[in-house]
């Protein structure tokens, strides 16, 4: 907690594939039509598929959990809204910022949201998160949580 700074960022960026499409809604089993039927998306106003909105929240949490905080963090809550829709090919930087820190009930509040290749911000948001504490050993072994 102490060297998470206000005003500190982390970024993450991938390009989503088709595959990354069609293994998120398998996992998930979302296979609403608008993500994996390209002739039914051309009948909506996208014209083509797009990505599930989750997916790149998925790489919010990426950046979250090993980055900043960082590992061993838990994701407490998140608030999210989808500006813009994400397409196979864009590619998608998920950023994060830290606006406020309670070191008093070990919480950090972090601005997350997602941009495309063109600048274009297609997710905005905030978490909480729970930061690990640090473990010590002491006494033959035994963790002391600092």
């Amino acid at each position: 907690m102490d060297e998470i700074q206000v005003g500190e960022k982390a970024a993450f960026s991938k390009t989503v594939s088709e595959t990354d499409v069609y293994l998120f809604a398998g996992i998930t089993g979302d296979m609403n039509p608008v993500h994996v039927n390209r002739e039914f998306a051309a009948e909506t106003p996208f014209r083509k598929p797009i990505a599930h909105g989750v997916l790149g929240l998925g790489l919010i949490s990426n950046v979250l959990g090993t980055q900043l905080p960082g590992p061993g963090s838990i994701y407490v809550q998140q608030s999210i809204k989808f500006t813009k829709p994400v397409y196979v090919g864009d590619t998608i930087t998920a950023m994060v910022e830290v606006i406020e820190k309670d070191a008093q009930r070990n919480k950090v509040r972090l601005r997350t949201w997602c941009q495309n290749q063109d600048g274009v911000i297609v997710m905005d948001g905030e978490a909480l998160m729970m930061p690990r504490k640090e473990v010590s050993r002491v006494d033959g072994g035994q963790a002391k949580v600092c």
